[in-house]
């Protein structure tokens, strides 16, 4: 059975920072690219992150570049969202999608084969 579990969310004050997992299990983890998504309340889902399967290039949207970085340990099935310089703008529920293949679009959610049930991220004095 496959599942994508977030974890590591919470609430943090302005400036902090947090480092979300997402853990897969149930399918070929090396086979897929893995994206992270945030909802905001009131909001679309969007695309933020993103890391290809095998030579880790990875993606980022304007509104997070430079302040997350995401990383993959392929030995722990693992995928992993730095988060540095959280302002109260990045509060949402943070999910993670695995993706076949990224294809120049990862942040494409129809080609997306699997979610996780997403962690809620808090920022906030």
């Amino acid at each position: 059975q496959v599942h994508l579990v977030e974890s590591g969310g919470g609430l943090v004050q302005p400036g902090g920072s947090l480092r979300l997992s997402c853990a897969a299990s149930g399918f070929t983890f090396d086979d897929y690219a893995v994206g992270w998504f945030r909802q905001a309340p009131g909001k679309e889902r969007e695309g933020i992150s993103c890391i290809s399967k095998s030579d880790g290039g990875t993606y980022y949207s304007g509104s997070i570049k430079g302040r997350f970085t995401i990383a993959r340990d392929n030995t722990k099935y693992t995928v992993y969202l730095q988060m540095n310089s959280l302002q109260p703008e990045d509060t949402a529920v943070y999910y993670c999608g695995a993706i076949p293949d990224e294809m120049g679009l990862p942040f494409s959610e129809k080609f997306y084969d699997y979610w996780g049930q997403g962690t809620q991220v808090t920022v906030s004095s």
